[in-house]
């Protein structure tokens, strides 16, 4: 019950963090520089999916560390080095293989 209860509220500060910024602070960014590759609707199927896995990766490599040594700080940085990792990788790799994929994105996502 506790892991779902933590699961819970993580998805909850999850959400509210990433809509703040998606869909309040850097909506006309996203469009501005890469608008000509976003699709006209969102796939929601794979952004829950992509949610529910993440917000369980936060889960088992943050927070339950962080509670485990009963350390805040444990869990941010460990959130923090996993954040970089996984919007790293998506950048990055866009970066990589994507024809006029802008630097400037993926600096503000790893950041």
């Amino acid at each position: 019950m506790k892991n779902i209860y933590l699961y819970l509220i993580t998805t909850v500060v999850f959400f509210a963090i990433d809509m703040v910024w998606i869909g309040w602070l850097a909506r006309n960014f996203y469009r501005e520089k890469i608008g000509f590759i976003m699709a006209d609707q969102v796939n929601w199927v794979a952004a829950l999916v992509f949610y529910f896995l993440y917000i369980a990766g936060i889960l088992y490599f943050a927070v339950a560390p962080g509670l485990k040594a009963e350390q805040w700080q444990v869990a941010w940085l460990n959130g923090a080095f996993l954040g970089l990792l996984c919007y790293a990788t998506y950048d990055l790799t866009n970066l990589a293989t994507l024809k006029n994929w802008p630097v400037i994105v993926t600096v503000v996502d790893v950041i």
